[in-house]
């Protein structure tokens, strides 16, 4: 028997960033630069995909960890 889909491959989540909170570490582009960049005039967060794959959770969880102005959130 083949194992079928995990329940959470098809589900997104929502991800917000505050650029005025943002200090432009860029540790959330380094966990995941599927979800986010920096923008080249500021170096402030740009959200390139605010409802990515439920999969880059860990990944996720990691970048809000990692940013030292607590900018990012995650539902």
């Amino acid at each position: 028997m083949t194992p079928g889909p995990r329940a959470d491959e098809g589900t997104t989540l929502r991800v917000a960033v505050d650029r005025a909170r943002c200090c432009g570490s860029g540790n959330c582009v380094l966990a995941v630069p599927e979800v986010f960049e920096q923008d080249d005039a500021d170096g402030l967060v740009l959200l390139r995909d605010p409802a990515p794959r439920a999969a880059l959770r860990e990944r996720l969880d990691r970048a809000v960890d990692l940013c030292p102005a607590g900018a990012i959130r995650v539902g």
